[in-house]
Protein backbone atom coordinates (compact mmCIF):
# COMPACT_ATOMS: atom_id res chain seq x y z
CA UNK A 1 0.00 0.00 0.00
CA UNK A 2 1.73 3.36 -0.93
CA UNK A 3 0.59 6.31 1.17
CA UNK A 4 0.88 9.39 0.50
CA UNK A 5 1.32 11.74 3.67
CA UNK A 6 0.48 15.52 3.59
CA UNK A 7 2.61 17.24 6.58
CA UNK A 8 0.74 20.78 5.46
CA UNK A 9 0.56 24.07 6.89
CA UNK A 10 -3.41 24.98 6.73
CA UNK A 11 -4.46 28.24 8.05
CA UNK A 12 -7.62 29.06 10.21
CA UNK A 13 -10.35 30.57 8.23
CA UNK A 14 -8.28 29.99 4.69
CA UNK A 15 -10.59 27.76 3.57
CA UNK A 16 -9.68 28.43 -0.33
CA UNK A 17 -6.19 28.16 0.67
CA UNK A 18 -6.49 24.91 2.42
CA UNK A 19 -8.46 23.45 -0.63
CA UNK A 20 -5.84 24.88 -2.88
CA UNK A 21 -3.38 22.79 -0.67
CA UNK A 22 -5.39 19.94 -0.46
CA UNK A 23 -5.78 19.58 -4.39
CA UNK A 24 -1.91 20.03 -4.66
CA UNK A 25 -1.05 17.30 -2.45
CA UNK A 26 -3.72 14.94 -4.62
CA UNK A 27 -1.93 15.92 -8.01
CA UNK A 28 1.34 14.56 -6.08
CA UNK A 29 -0.32 11.62 -4.74
CA UNK A 30 -2.01 10.61 -8.29
CA UNK A 31 1.01 11.18 -9.84
CA UNK A 32 3.04 8.78 -7.69
CA UNK A 33 -0.13 6.27 -7.95
CA UNK A 34 -1.34 6.14 -4.35
CA UNK A 35 -3.58 4.36 -2.71
CA UNK A 36 -4.25 6.93 0.30
CA UNK A 37 -3.53 10.56 0.64
CA UNK A 38 -3.67 11.29 4.70
CA UNK A 39 -4.47 15.10 5.64
CA UNK A 40 -3.78 16.36 9.38
CA UNK A 41 -7.17 16.89 11.65
CA UNK A 42 -9.44 19.60 10.23
CA UNK A 43 -7.78 20.36 7.47
CA UNK A 44 -10.04 22.39 5.57
CA UNK A 45 -10.33 25.10 8.42
CA UNK A 46 -6.83 25.10 10.42
CA UNK A 47 -6.72 24.16 13.59
CA UNK A 48 -8.26 25.49 15.79
CA UNK A 49 -11.61 27.46 14.23
CA UNK A 50 -12.94 28.00 17.91
CA UNK A 51 -15.85 30.01 17.31
CA UNK A 52 -16.02 30.92 13.76
CA UNK A 53 -17.65 27.45 14.22
CA UNK A 54 -20.60 28.87 15.79
CA UNK A 55 -21.17 31.57 12.65
CA UNK A 56 -23.30 29.93 10.32
CA UNK A 57 -22.20 31.45 7.31
CA UNK A 58 -18.52 29.86 7.91
CA UNK A 59 -20.30 26.87 8.44
CA UNK A 60 -22.21 27.25 5.08
CA UNK A 61 -18.38 28.17 3.34
CA UNK A 62 -17.08 24.76 5.14
CA UNK A 63 -19.36 22.86 3.35
CA UNK A 64 -19.03 23.96 0.09
CA UNK A 65 -15.55 23.79 0.68
CA UNK A 66 -15.65 20.07 1.44
CA UNK A 67 -18.15 19.54 -1.76
CA UNK A 68 -14.66 21.67 -4.30
CA UNK A 69 -12.37 18.36 -2.64
CA UNK A 70 -14.75 16.02 -3.03
CA UNK A 71 -15.50 16.99 -6.69
CA UNK A 72 -12.01 17.08 -7.72
CA UNK A 73 -11.05 13.63 -6.11
CA UNK A 74 -9.54 10.66 -8.58
CA UNK A 75 -8.35 7.09 -7.92
CA UNK A 76 -6.34 8.18 -4.96
CA UNK A 77 -8.50 8.42 -1.38
CA UNK A 78 -8.29 11.04 0.45
CA UNK A 79 -8.64 11.33 4.09
CA UNK A 80 -8.70 15.08 5.57
CA UNK A 81 -10.69 16.60 8.20
CA UNK A 82 -13.43 19.32 8.09
CA UNK A 83 -15.96 19.98 10.95
CA UNK A 84 -19.48 18.88 9.57
CA UNK A 85 -22.92 19.49 10.67
CA UNK A 86 -25.77 16.69 11.04
CA UNK A 87 -28.89 18.10 12.61
CA UNK A 88 -28.49 20.59 15.54
CA UNK A 89 -25.02 19.23 15.94
CA UNK A 90 -21.71 19.66 15.01
CA UNK A 91 -19.04 16.90 14.64
CA UNK A 92 -15.01 17.06 14.34
CA UNK A 93 -14.95 14.53 11.37
CA UNK A 94 -12.59 12.17 8.88
CA UNK A 95 -14.08 12.66 5.45
CA UNK A 96 -12.45 9.81 2.67
CA UNK A 97 -13.64 10.59 -0.58
CA UNK A 98 -12.40 9.36 -3.89
CA UNK A 99 -13.21 9.01 -7.88
CA UNK A 100 -16.00 12.45 -6.81
CA UNK A 101 -17.65 10.84 -4.37
CA UNK A 102 -17.78 10.46 -0.49
CA UNK A 103 -17.09 7.26 0.66
CA UNK A 104 -16.64 7.15 4.39
CA UNK A 105 -17.24 9.55 7.15
CA UNK A 106 -15.37 8.80 10.71
CA UNK A 107 -16.56 11.15 13.48
CA UNK A 108 -14.27 11.90 16.69
CA UNK A 109 -15.13 10.03 20.01
CA UNK A 110 -12.99 11.39 22.33
CA UNK A 111 -13.32 15.15 22.11
CA UNK A 112 -10.27 17.16 24.74
CA UNK A 113 -11.57 19.95 26.86
CA UNK A 114 -8.24 20.57 28.80
CA UNK A 115 -4.88 22.69 27.89
CA UNK A 116 -5.17 24.92 24.86
CA UNK A 117 -8.31 22.26 23.63
CA UNK A 118 -11.91 22.96 24.12
CA UNK A 119 -13.32 21.08 21.83
CA UNK A 120 -16.54 20.02 24.10
CA UNK A 121 -17.72 23.95 23.61
CA UNK A 122 -18.15 23.18 19.83
CA UNK A 123 -18.22 19.39 18.97
CA UNK A 124 -20.46 16.32 19.72
CA UNK A 125 -18.27 12.77 20.02
CA UNK A 126 -19.03 10.49 17.55
CA UNK A 127 -20.20 6.49 18.22
CA UNK A 128 -17.19 4.89 16.29
CA UNK A 129 -19.50 3.15 14.16
CA UNK A 130 -18.07 4.20 10.36
CA UNK A 131 -14.06 3.19 12.53
CA UNK A 132 -13.24 0.88 10.15
CA UNK A 133 -13.77 1.73 6.01
CA UNK A 134 -13.01 -0.23 3.05
CA UNK A 135 -9.94 1.42 0.35
CA UNK A 136 -9.02 -0.24 -3.09
CA UNK A 137 -9.40 -3.62 -1.59
CA UNK A 138 -7.73 -2.30 1.93
CA UNK A 139 -9.52 -2.32 5.26
CA UNK A 140 -8.52 0.70 7.13
CA UNK A 141 -9.35 1.56 10.20
CA UNK A 142 -9.33 5.62 10.88
CA UNK A 143 -8.84 8.02 14.46
CA UNK A 144 -8.44 11.65 15.07
CA UNK A 145 -5.78 12.79 17.59
CA UNK A 146 -7.01 12.37 20.92
CA UNK A 147 -8.78 8.95 20.18
CA UNK A 148 -5.53 6.92 20.22
CA UNK A 149 -4.82 8.27 23.55
CA UNK A 150 -7.42 6.30 25.52
CA UNK A 151 -6.65 2.61 26.32
CA UNK A 152 -10.99 1.68 26.47
CA UNK A 153 -11.35 3.23 22.99
CA UNK A 154 -7.66 1.81 21.74
CA UNK A 155 -9.43 -2.25 22.90
CA UNK A 156 -12.82 -2.07 21.12
CA UNK A 157 -10.63 -0.63 17.60
CA UNK A 158 -7.77 -3.25 18.30
CA UNK A 159 -10.77 -6.35 17.79
CA UNK A 160 -11.41 -4.85 14.23
CA UNK A 161 -9.94 -6.71 11.35
CA UNK A 162 -7.79 -4.04 9.63
CA UNK A 163 -5.06 -3.84 7.45
CA UNK A 164 -3.75 -0.03 8.52
CA UNK A 165 -4.48 2.81 10.82
CA UNK A 166 -4.77 6.28 10.04
CA UNK A 167 -4.59 8.76 13.10
CA UNK A 168 -5.05 12.89 12.20
CA UNK A 169 -3.93 15.30 13.98
CA UNK A 170 -3.76 18.77 15.04
CA UNK A 171 -1.17 18.19 17.95
CA UNK A 172 0.67 21.42 18.96
CA UNK A 173 4.28 21.12 20.56
CA UNK A 174 5.83 21.40 23.64
CA UNK A 175 9.10 19.84 24.57
CA UNK A 176 9.16 16.39 24.62
CA UNK A 177 5.95 15.67 22.99
CA UNK A 178 7.41 14.35 19.96
CA UNK A 179 8.78 11.23 21.87
CA UNK A 180 5.44 10.96 23.46
CA UNK A 181 3.78 10.81 20.27
CA UNK A 182 6.16 7.99 18.67
CA UNK A 183 6.13 5.90 22.03
CA UNK A 184 1.92 5.67 21.42
CA UNK A 185 2.44 4.86 18.03
CA UNK A 186 4.25 2.56 18.70
CA UNK A 187 2.56 0.70 21.48
CA UNK A 188 -1.23 1.03 19.51
CA UNK A 189 0.59 -0.35 16.39
CA UNK A 190 1.66 -3.44 18.45
CA UNK A 191 -1.87 -3.44 20.04
CA UNK A 192 -3.92 -3.19 16.69
CA UNK A 193 -0.48 -5.41 14.71
CA UNK A 194 -1.21 -3.11 11.42
CA UNK A 195 0.83 -0.26 10.90
CA UNK A 196 -0.07 2.94 11.88
CA UNK A 197 0.03 6.20 9.85
CA UNK A 198 0.12 9.83 12.23
CA UNK A 199 -0.49 12.88 10.45
CA UNK A 200 0.46 15.96 12.09
CA UNK A 201 0.71 19.81 10.79
CA UNK A 202 2.93 22.49 10.74
CA UNK A 203 2.74 25.95 11.57
CA UNK A 204 1.91 28.92 14.06
CA UNK A 205 -1.80 29.59 15.40
CA UNK A 206 -1.47 32.35 17.51
CA UNK A 207 0.13 31.30 20.72
CA UNK A 208 0.19 27.18 19.30
CA UNK A 209 2.70 25.75 17.46
CA UNK A 210 2.11 22.67 15.60
CA UNK A 211 5.51 20.96 14.71
CA UNK A 212 4.84 18.50 12.30
CA UNK A 213 7.06 15.06 13.20
CA UNK A 214 4.38 13.11 11.33
CA UNK A 215 5.17 9.25 11.53
CA UNK A 216 4.81 5.82 10.55
CA UNK A 217 5.44 2.30 12.42
CA UNK A 218 5.07 -0.96 11.58
CA UNK A 219 2.50 -3.72 13.21
CA UNK A 220 6.17 -4.39 15.72
CA UNK A 221 5.96 -1.20 16.58
CA UNK A 222 9.26 -0.09 15.19
CA UNK A 223 9.43 3.60 14.22
CA UNK A 224 9.57 3.02 9.62
CA UNK A 225 9.20 6.63 8.62
CA UNK A 226 9.65 10.06 10.41
CA UNK A 227 8.65 13.65 8.63
CA UNK A 228 11.03 16.46 9.59
CA UNK A 229 9.82 18.56 12.64
CA UNK A 230 8.73 22.57 11.93
CA UNK A 231 8.97 22.40 8.45
CA UNK A 232 5.99 20.92 5.94
CA UNK A 233 6.66 18.21 4.25
CA UNK A 234 4.80 15.48 1.17
CA UNK A 235 5.76 12.84 0.02
CA UNK A 236 5.09 8.70 -0.43
CA UNK A 237 5.39 6.09 2.26
CA UNK A 238 5.12 2.26 0.69
CA UNK A 239 3.89 -0.03 3.26
CA UNK A 240 4.57 -2.67 1.43
CA UNK A 241 8.48 -2.21 1.20
CA UNK A 242 11.08 -4.17 3.15
CA UNK A 243 13.34 -1.40 2.84
CA UNK A 244 13.89 0.54 5.72
CA UNK A 245 14.96 4.36 4.90
CA UNK A 246 16.75 6.52 7.46
CA UNK A 247 15.20 8.18 9.96
CA UNK A 248 15.01 11.89 10.29
CA UNK A 249 16.92 12.60 13.22
CA UNK A 250 14.99 14.10 15.78
CA UNK A 251 16.52 18.03 16.54
CA UNK A 252 17.61 18.62 20.18
CA UNK A 253 15.97 19.85 22.74
CA UNK A 254 17.16 23.62 22.72
CA UNK A 255 17.16 22.73 18.75
CA UNK A 256 13.37 22.36 18.60
CA UNK A 257 12.39 25.08 21.26
CA UNK A 258 14.54 27.50 18.72
CA UNK A 259 12.27 26.32 15.44
CA UNK A 260 9.38 26.85 17.44
CA UNK A 261 9.78 30.55 18.23
CA UNK A 262 11.04 31.09 15.21
CA UNK A 263 8.33 29.33 13.25
CA UNK A 264 5.57 30.79 15.90
CA UNK A 265 7.00 34.26 15.28
CA UNK A 266 6.80 33.97 11.32
CA UNK A 267 3.60 32.61 10.81
CA UNK A 268 2.52 35.03 13.98
CA UNK A 269 3.36 38.32 11.94
CA UNK A 270 3.12 37.24 8.26
CA UNK A 271 -0.38 35.60 8.81
CA UNK A 272 -1.65 38.91 10.51
CA UNK A 273 -0.60 41.01 7.30
CA UNK A 274 2.67 42.39 8.53
CA UNK A 275 5.92 42.15 7.10
CA UNK A 276 8.40 44.21 9.80
CA UNK A 277 8.74 44.14 13.62
CA UNK A 278 10.44 46.74 15.60
CA UNK A 279 12.53 45.42 18.96
CA UNK A 280 13.19 47.45 22.32
CA UNK A 281 17.00 46.82 22.66
CA UNK A 282 18.40 47.35 25.90
CA UNK A 283 21.43 44.83 25.71
CA UNK A 284 20.39 42.49 28.26
CA UNK A 285 20.08 39.06 27.29
CA UNK A 286 15.93 38.86 26.60
CA UNK A 287 16.08 41.69 23.90
CA UNK A 288 19.04 40.09 22.34
CA UNK A 289 17.62 36.46 22.06
CA UNK A 290 14.13 38.09 20.99
CA UNK A 291 16.46 39.93 18.01
CA UNK A 292 17.99 37.02 16.83
CA UNK A 293 14.90 34.84 16.33
CA UNK A 294 13.01 38.13 14.57
CA UNK A 295 16.03 38.01 12.30
CA UNK A 296 15.52 34.66 11.44
CA UNK A 297 12.13 34.24 11.56
CA UNK A 298 11.79 37.62 9.49
CA UNK A 299 14.90 38.25 7.74
CA UNK A 300 17.61 40.99 9.05
CA UNK A 301 16.15 43.54 6.32
CA UNK A 302 12.24 43.29 8.33
CA UNK A 303 13.98 43.72 11.98
CA UNK A 304 14.17 47.31 13.56
CA UNK A 305 15.60 47.69 17.15
CA UNK A 306 15.52 50.76 19.04
CA UNK A 307 17.90 51.45 21.43
CA UNK A 308 16.17 53.78 24.82
CA UNK A 309 18.86 54.66 26.58
CA UNK A 310 17.57 56.67 30.33
CA UNK A 311 19.82 58.22 32.62
CA UNK A 312 20.69 55.13 34.02
CA UNK A 313 21.47 52.94 31.07
CA UNK A 314 24.91 52.05 31.66
CA UNK A 315 27.84 52.31 28.83
CA UNK A 316 28.01 48.63 28.43
CA UNK A 317 24.54 48.37 27.51
CA UNK A 318 24.76 50.83 24.68
CA UNK A 319 28.02 49.41 23.29
CA UNK A 320 26.61 45.27 23.57
CA UNK A 321 23.20 46.47 21.93
CA UNK A 322 25.40 47.70 19.02
CA UNK A 323 27.10 44.88 18.91
CA UNK A 324 23.88 42.77 18.96
CA UNK A 325 22.63 45.14 15.98
CA UNK A 326 25.89 44.33 14.09
CA UNK A 327 26.28 40.92 14.66
CA UNK A 328 22.66 40.18 13.05
CA UNK A 329 23.08 43.21 10.38
CA UNK A 330 19.89 44.89 11.54
CA UNK A 331 19.12 48.47 11.09
CA UNK A 332 18.56 50.26 14.00
CA UNK A 333 17.81 53.65 15.73
CA UNK A 334 18.45 55.69 18.95
CA UNK A 335 15.70 57.67 20.70
CA UNK A 336 16.68 58.59 24.23
CA UNK A 337 14.41 58.82 26.41
CA UNK A 338 15.71 61.06 29.47
CA UNK A 339 14.50 64.16 28.55
CA UNK A 340 10.77 62.51 28.03
CA UNK A 341 11.41 61.25 31.23
CA UNK A 342 12.25 64.43 33.12
CA UNK A 343 9.34 66.11 31.72
CA UNK A 344 6.83 63.69 33.06
CA UNK A 345 8.30 63.95 36.53
CA UNK A 346 7.79 67.41 36.36
CA UNK A 347 4.72 66.97 35.26
CA UNK A 348 3.57 65.10 38.16
CA UNK A 349 6.01 66.78 41.05
CA UNK A 350 3.48 69.27 42.54
CA UNK A 351 1.03 66.75 42.81
CA UNK A 352 2.84 64.14 44.42
CA UNK A 353 4.16 67.16 46.49
CA UNK A 354 1.05 67.58 47.77
CA UNK A 355 0.51 64.14 48.48
CA UNK A 356 3.66 64.11 50.46
CA UNK A 357 5.06 61.35 48.39
CA UNK A 358 7.41 63.24 46.17
CA UNK A 359 10.57 60.48 47.00
CA UNK A 360 11.36 58.71 43.99
CA UNK A 361 9.96 55.12 43.91
CA UNK A 362 8.39 52.61 41.36
CA UNK A 363 6.38 55.05 40.08
CA UNK A 364 9.55 56.56 38.37
CA UNK A 365 10.79 53.72 37.03
CA UNK A 366 7.32 52.40 35.25
CA UNK A 367 7.93 56.23 33.86
CA UNK A 368 11.07 55.15 32.34
CA UNK A 369 9.25 52.12 30.88
CA UNK A 370 6.20 53.21 29.85
CA UNK A 371 7.60 56.22 27.95
CA UNK A 372 10.07 53.30 25.74
CA UNK A 373 6.52 51.80 25.23
CA UNK A 374 4.75 54.54 23.93
CA UNK A 375 7.74 55.29 21.62
CA UNK A 376 7.93 51.49 20.17
CA UNK A 377 4.07 51.75 19.91
CA UNK A 378 4.47 55.44 17.75
CA UNK A 379 6.83 53.70 15.34
CA UNK A 380 4.49 50.67 15.33
CA UNK A 381 1.41 52.72 14.20
CA UNK A 382 3.64 55.34 12.07
CA UNK A 383 5.34 52.11 9.93
CA UNK A 384 2.84 49.38 10.50
CA UNK A 385 5.63 47.16 11.80
CA UNK A 386 4.98 44.67 14.68
CA UNK A 387 6.01 45.09 18.36
CA UNK A 388 7.85 42.05 20.08
CA UNK A 389 7.51 42.00 23.76
CA UNK A 390 10.58 40.18 25.23
CA UNK A 391 9.41 39.54 28.35
CA UNK A 392 10.28 36.35 29.16
CA UNK A 393 8.31 33.06 31.50
CA UNK A 394 10.04 34.17 34.66
CA UNK A 395 9.00 37.82 34.32
CA UNK A 396 5.47 37.41 33.52
CA UNK A 397 5.39 34.24 36.48
CA UNK A 398 6.33 37.18 38.94
CA UNK A 399 4.85 40.27 37.60
CA UNK A 400 8.30 41.67 36.68
CA UNK A 401 7.08 43.47 33.84
CA UNK A 402 5.27 47.01 33.33
CA UNK A 403 2.07 47.31 32.41
CA UNK A 404 1.61 49.44 28.92
CA UNK A 405 5.63 49.45 29.28
CA UNK A 406 7.62 46.57 28.36
CA UNK A 407 4.67 44.55 28.13
CA UNK A 408 3.51 46.66 25.32
CA UNK A 409 3.15 45.35 21.99
CA UNK A 410 1.27 42.69 19.44
CA UNK A 411 3.45 39.73 20.29
CA UNK A 412 5.65 37.76 23.25
CA UNK A 413 8.21 35.87 21.89
CA UNK A 414 9.73 34.28 25.23
CA UNK A 415 6.27 34.42 26.92
CA UNK A 416 6.64 30.52 27.89
CA UNK A 417 10.55 30.54 28.15
CA UNK A 418 12.14 30.51 31.72
CA UNK A 419 15.54 33.21 32.07
CA UNK A 420 17.22 29.98 33.32
CA UNK A 421 16.09 28.67 28.99
CA UNK A 422 16.79 32.15 27.82
CA UNK A 423 20.21 31.99 28.54
CA UNK A 424 20.49 28.24 27.29
CA UNK A 425 19.15 29.38 24.18
CA UNK A 426 21.74 31.92 23.97
CA UNK A 427 24.27 29.93 24.27
CA UNK A 428 23.60 27.18 21.44
CA UNK A 429 22.38 29.97 19.47
CA UNK A 430 25.74 30.99 19.70
CA UNK A 431 27.60 27.70 19.18
CA UNK A 432 29.34 28.14 15.97
CA UNK A 433 29.63 31.73 15.63
CA UNK A 434 28.61 34.85 18.29
CA UNK A 435 25.22 36.49 17.44
CA UNK A 436 24.42 37.16 20.56
CA UNK A 437 27.25 39.76 22.88
CA UNK A 438 29.02 37.30 24.94
CA UNK A 439 29.01 40.39 27.47
CA UNK A 440 25.36 40.24 27.06
CA UNK A 441 25.09 37.23 28.79
CA UNK A 442 27.31 36.69 31.32
CA UNK A 443 26.83 39.85 32.77
CA UNK A 444 24.32 39.86 35.63
CA UNK A 445 20.45 41.08 34.90
CA UNK A 446 19.44 44.34 35.00
CA UNK A 447 16.07 46.33 33.90
CA UNK A 448 18.14 49.50 34.47
CA UNK A 449 15.48 51.79 36.07
CA UNK A 450 17.60 53.09 38.66
CA UNK A 451 20.73 53.35 40.25
CA UNK A 452 23.14 49.83 40.50
CA UNK A 453 20.17 47.91 40.08
CA UNK A 454 20.00 44.27 39.61
CA UNK A 455 17.06 41.71 39.01
CA UNK A 456 18.61 40.23 42.16
CA UNK A 457 17.66 42.66 44.28
CA UNK A 458 14.21 41.93 44.01
CA UNK A 459 14.01 38.33 42.74
CA UNK A 460 15.36 35.00 43.52
CA UNK A 461 18.89 33.94 41.86
CA UNK A 462 17.02 32.54 38.50
CA UNK A 463 18.22 28.93 38.82
CA UNK A 464 15.81 28.98 42.39
CA UNK A 465 13.56 31.01 40.92
CA UNK A 466 12.54 29.08 37.86
CA UNK A 467 13.10 25.76 39.90
CA UNK A 468 9.85 26.54 42.33
CA UNK A 469 7.78 28.43 39.29
CA UNK A 470 8.21 25.04 37.37
CA UNK A 471 7.47 22.81 40.23
CA UNK A 472 4.64 24.93 41.42
CA UNK A 473 3.05 25.37 37.26
CA UNK A 474 4.18 23.07 35.50
CA UNK A 475 4.27 19.59 38.33
CA UNK A 476 1.64 21.48 40.26
CA UNK A 477 3.28 21.17 43.35
CA UNK A 478 2.11 23.03 46.74
CA UNK A 479 4.47 25.36 48.88
CA UNK A 480 5.12 22.41 51.14
CA UNK A 481 6.04 19.57 48.33
CA UNK A 482 8.44 22.40 46.87
CA UNK A 483 10.02 23.38 49.96
CA UNK A 484 10.60 19.91 50.51
CA UNK A 485 12.68 19.51 47.72
CA UNK A 486 15.41 21.80 50.08
CA UNK A 487 14.09 25.27 49.07
CA UNK A 488 13.24 27.92 51.75
CA UNK A 489 9.98 27.42 52.60
CA UNK A 490 9.45 31.26 53.13
CA UNK A 491 11.13 32.22 49.69
CA UNK A 492 8.69 29.68 47.90
CA UNK A 493 5.38 31.22 49.57
CA UNK A 494 7.04 34.83 48.41
CA UNK A 495 7.38 33.04 44.78
CA UNK A 496 3.61 31.31 44.75
CA UNK A 497 2.40 35.01 46.39
CA UNK A 498 4.02 36.85 43.50
CA UNK A 499 2.82 34.60 40.71
CA UNK A 500 -0.92 34.71 42.32
CA UNK A 501 -0.65 38.55 42.40
CA UNK A 502 0.50 39.14 38.84
CA UNK A 503 -2.29 37.42 37.06
CA UNK A 504 -4.04 40.88 36.21
CA UNK A 505 -0.49 41.95 34.37
CA UNK A 506 -0.81 38.52 32.38
CA UNK A 507 -4.31 38.74 31.47
CA UNK A 508 -3.09 42.11 29.61
CA UNK A 509 -0.17 40.39 28.09
CA UNK A 510 0.39 39.85 24.44
CA UNK A 511 0.18 36.38 23.22
CA UNK A 512 3.40 34.04 23.02
CA UNK A 513 4.63 31.06 21.72
CA UNK A 514 4.00 27.92 23.96
CA UNK A 515 6.62 25.58 24.21
CA UNK A 516 6.12 23.61 27.63
CA UNK A 517 2.67 21.84 28.55
CA UNK A 518 1.21 24.52 31.47
CA UNK A 519 1.78 27.89 29.43
CA UNK A 520 -0.02 30.97 30.33
CA UNK A 521 -3.13 32.18 28.62
CA UNK A 522 -4.85 28.44 27.39
CA UNK A 523 -3.50 26.12 29.70
CA UNK A 524 -3.06 27.80 32.71
CA UNK A 525 -6.26 29.47 33.50
CA UNK A 526 -6.84 31.17 36.93
CA UNK A 527 -9.33 34.25 38.51
CA UNK A 528 -7.57 37.43 39.18
CA UNK A 529 -9.95 37.91 41.93
CA UNK A 530 -10.26 35.06 44.64
CA UNK A 531 -9.42 34.93 47.72
CA UNK A 532 -7.24 31.25 48.34
CA UNK A 533 -3.48 31.70 49.29
CA UNK A 534 -1.76 28.95 49.83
Amino acid sequence: MKVYIAQIAPRVGDLDGNVRLIHEVLAKAEAGGCDLAVFPELTVTGYPPEDLLKRPAFMDAVEKAVGRVVESTGSVCAVFGAPRREGSQLRNSVLLTQNGKLIGVYDKQRLPNYGVFDEQRYFSAGDGSCSLMEVNGYRVGVGICEDLWHDDLAKVQAEMDCDLWLNLNASPFHLGKQLQREALVARRAIQFTVPVVYVNPVGGQDEVVFDGGSHVADSQGKLLFRAPMFEPWCGIVNLGSVRREPLTPLPEDLEQVYKALVLGVADYVHRNGCKQVVIGLSGGIDSALTAAIAVEALGAENVLGVLLPSHYSSDHSLIDAEALVSNLSMESITLPIANGVDVIEQILSDTFASWGKSEPDLTEENVQARIRGVLLMAISNKTGRMVLTTGNKSEMAVGYATLYGDMAGGFAVLKDVYKTQVFALSRWINRDVERIPENTITKPPSAELRPDQKDSDSLPDYEVLDAILAAHIEERLGVEEIAARGYDVAEVKRVVRMLQLAEYKRRQSPPGVKITERAFGRDRRYPITHGFWE
